[in-house]
């Protein structure tokens, strides 16, 4: 590998790593793989605050989800 791109694997990285810590800052609950597919969806595209409610409405119908199945064992 050249130096030029050995450079640019490490701004890279050093980016990420500033987005995690962001991440982690904002409590977004998101870990490094989620980040890195959010990440990829905004490069090709993908609206981030579309994203972000993609996710809001997925994380809800999780917590459903499990409400009620605890719900259903406690009364069965």
């Amino acid at each position: 590998m050249t130096s030029e791109k050995n450079a640019q694997i490490g701004q890279a990285r050093e980016a990420f790593q500033m987005l995690y810590q962001i991440s982690q800052l904002l409590n977004t609950g998101l870990d490094s793989e989620s980040l890195t597919i959010c990440i990829r969806l905004c490069e090709l595209g993908v609206n981030p605050d579309v994203l972000a409610q993609v996710i809001k409405e997925i994380r809800q119908t999780g917590e459903n989800a499990s409400q009620k199945r605890s719900d259903h064992m406690q009364h069965t």
